[in-house]
């Protein structure tokens, strides 16, 4: 059996007022207790600090140490000591996308179907209104799926507080905003900024659409690779090869900011170019970010050529 000293990080938290204590693993040898073991122990004594509510580190650090690894790895004896930092309420990464994707599944058929919501009047859409229309849904509700069937993520939980904060980029940005704007009486079929001008050309219409398509296929091609790299249940990571990521680490935010370009483009609504700088600034600084950690993780086998997000460029 194997003991472990665990601390509070800091002062002991409401859900664990009896820090500092030892918690024992029965059954367990050094060789192959984890952390996870841990954390399992100090719920069993604590049951509202349970597991995804816990940071576990080493005493006097503040780098986290995953579920996974062994304590003998993490360099700790029997006896030794860790520290545990209460979290907070969590909630899994895989609710709050679907939460976040939910939104505009939402928002923008309400506001294209009961226009008299905010315009007071029925809106007669134009064909650009309506293929418009129908790539925002078919984009989220492909995100949705995605997030069942094929993401597997890093990290389990996130806070349940940040729900609000990564909501809001998609509920009024992509949903609320862009409903507004798009669905206007500004872009209905008797609109002068519609009628008798290349927004309601067919050729340039359709072609918006084929390269919004091929983003969008693109997009999830990426997806699937990731996937294949990370077995079910694990955080491995693996260096990417194939489709677009000969070029850029992340071509699954390059093929999303070329979806979004293909709207804003085809509209012309200030909204639209809005979200599109935004949604883009942010995928660039996830990419950068991400770049530099598989930079340092893999080292001089990670190739040299590609670029964070953008080919060629950064």
């Amino acid at each position: 059996m194997v003991s472990v000293t665990v601390s509070p990080s800091g002062r002991a938290p409401p859900t664990a007022r009896g820090l500092p204590c030892q918690v024992d693993l029965p059954g367990k040898q050094l060789e192959d207790a984890t952390i996870g073991d841990v954390k399992a122990a100090i719920a069993k004594k604590f049951p509202k600090l349970y597991p995804a509510r816990q940071k576990i580190t080493l005493k006097d650090s503040k780098t986290l140490i995953n579920d996974e690894v062994k304590l003998v790895d993490a360099g700790i004896v029997d006896g030794g000591e860790l520290s545990v930092k209460d979290l907070g309420h969590q909630i899994s990464w895989k609710t709050v996308f679907l939460i976040e994707y939910g939104g505009p599944l939402v928002i923008h058929p309400l506001l294209y179907h009961f226009p008299k919501l905010i315009w007071g009047g029925a809106v007669y859409h134009s064909t650009l209104q309506r293929f418009v229309y129908a790539m925002v849904m078919i984009h989220f509700a492909k995100r949705e799926l995605e997030t069942l069937f094929i993401h597997r993520f890093s990290h389990d939980t996130m806070p349940i507080m940040n729900i609000f904060k990564n909501s809001a980029h998609y509920h009024l940005g992509s949903g609320l905003a862009l409903a507004l704007s798009v669905y206007s009486p500004t872009y209905s079929a008797m609109s002068p900024y519609i009628r008798g001008t290349i927004r309601n050309d067919p050729t340039f219409i359709w072609a918006c659409t084929a390269v919004w398509a091929f983003a969008e296929i693109s997009n999830l091609i990426t997806h699937l690779k990731l996937r294949g790299l990370r077995p079910a249940g694990t955080r491995k990571r693996a260096i990417p090869r194939g489709y677009g990521f000969s070029l850029v680490s992340f071509p699954n935010y390059f093929f999303e900011s070329i979806a979004w370009l293909s709207i804003a483009y085809m509209t012309g609504s200030w909204t639209a170019w809005a979200f599109l700088l935004v949604a883009t600034g942010q995928m660039y600084i996830w990419a950068a970010k991400k770049h530099r950690a598989y930079k340092k993780e893999f080292g001089s086998a990670y190739p040299k050529q590609r670029k964070a997000m953008f080919p060629f460029i950064a």
